[in-house]
């Protein structure tokens, strides 16, 4: 008889035995299988990344330069040819836009990040220079919607968060004299996109600010393009509706000459239903109202209105409505893109007639 104490040989042994080295083997594969994924990650990670991570310059914030926030400035190839041969480049500003409220900094730092890195596709083509703010959108203060550059941002004691339209020309001054030193020198007059609230911030900075902007693309800016208007039917429109206080709120007037020659493109998706005015942080209540009452209860009525007042003014503005599409940036960049491209060639042309 078998003795029940004695050690286990035979078939099923000899396979328990066998099993061990075999599972090392499953996962020394495993791991090399782990290790080249990781690698290969790493490699397309690098390929995607590096263009940006490597040319991306951050500047941090210099209160005494006039700026609060940091901001991300992106040369491309192109324009540091262009720049290095003897010409002038072309800066491209996009305002960030988070969406969402947050008082840490870090926050709104990596979204512009980010957004520099989604626009630098859009540098690489225009053969432009690219500068993206970190602007906080504060949670504490929510009403101050910064990155649309609201009424309140215009009026606020917060020394951080009051006129970024300042601070961004101040980020503009800072990032062309350190491109100047480092032999790339861009022109004093910037183009400037955004959408939705990015979009707002670009076409109010444009009327404020119109002897710096050489060109303006706003896709779907809010409720309503800020009017260069100061009345419409006998009643004020006050900023950011129209310019009856711009004045008041910064201190010179609107500077109308220069307003009339920048070319700008206005370009909202037929599908669009988003409207600002439904939202106390980007309009109060009053003139919210008045704004409905006077051109609609929504921003594809206000629409014909707002093109009319752009008209009478003077203004160098196309207005474009793309059938099909809503709240969709991606969907109507091309035609910003395009825009640019005209803008840049008349300039490019202007700036040097043997091209």
């Amino acid at each position: 008889m078998t003795d029940p104490r004695a050690p286990r040989t035979g078939r099923e042994g000899a396979t328990g035995s066998r099993s061990r080295p075999r599972l090392a083997r499953v996962l020394r594969i495993a791991g090399f299988i782990l290790l080249g994924l990781g690698v290969a990650f790493a490699a397309v990670a690098a390929w995607v990344l590096g263009p940006y991570a490597l040319r991306v310059e951050r500047f941090r914030p210099d209160p005494e330069r006039g700026y609060h926030a940091d901001f991300y400035v992106y040369v491309s190839p192109d324009a540091e040819r262009l720049a290095r041969s003897g010409g002038e480049a072309v800066m491209l500003v996009q305002p960030n836009n988070s969406g969402i409220n947050s008082d840490d900094p870090e926050v709104h730092r990596k979204d512009a990040w980010w957004t520099g890195f989604g626009r630098h596709w859009l540098a690489d083509e225009l053969g432009v220079a690219l500068l993206v703010p970190a602007f906080v959108r504060p949670n504490e203060d929510w009403r101050i919607y910064t990155h649309a550059l609201d009424r309140d941002v215009l009026t606020t004691g917060r020394a951080d968060l009051a006129r970024l339209d300042l601070q961004l020309i101040a980020m503009i001054d800072a990032a062309r004299e350190a491109l100047a030193a480092d032999g790339v020198p861009v022109g004093d007059r910037v183009l400037i996109q955004g959408y939705s609230a990015s979009g707002m911030f670009a076409n109010r900075f444009t009327a404020l600010h119109p002897e710096r902007v050489l060109a303006a693309a706003a896709g779907s800016p809010g409720a309503w393009p800020i009017a260069p208007v100061a009345e419409f039917a006998g009643e004020p429109l006050p900023y950011p509706a129209g310019i009856a206080d711009l004045e008041v709120l910064t201190g010179r007037p609107f500077q109308a000459d220069a307003y009339a020659r920048v070319p700008q493109l206005l370009v909202m998706g037929g599908l669009d239903t988003n409207d600002s005015v439904d939202f106390t942080d980007g309009w109060d209540p009053e003139p919210a109202t008045q704004l409905e009452r006077l051109f609609g209860e929504t921003p594809l009525e206000r629409w014909d209105d707002a093109r009319a007042l752009y008209e009478a003014a003077g203004a160098d503005a196309t207005f474009m409505i793309v059938d099909g599409v809503g709240h969709d940036r991606r969907a109507l960049q091309h035609h910003s893109t395009e825009f640019f491209h005209q803008i840049l060639r008349s300039h490019r042309r202007a700036e040097d007639p043997a091209q």
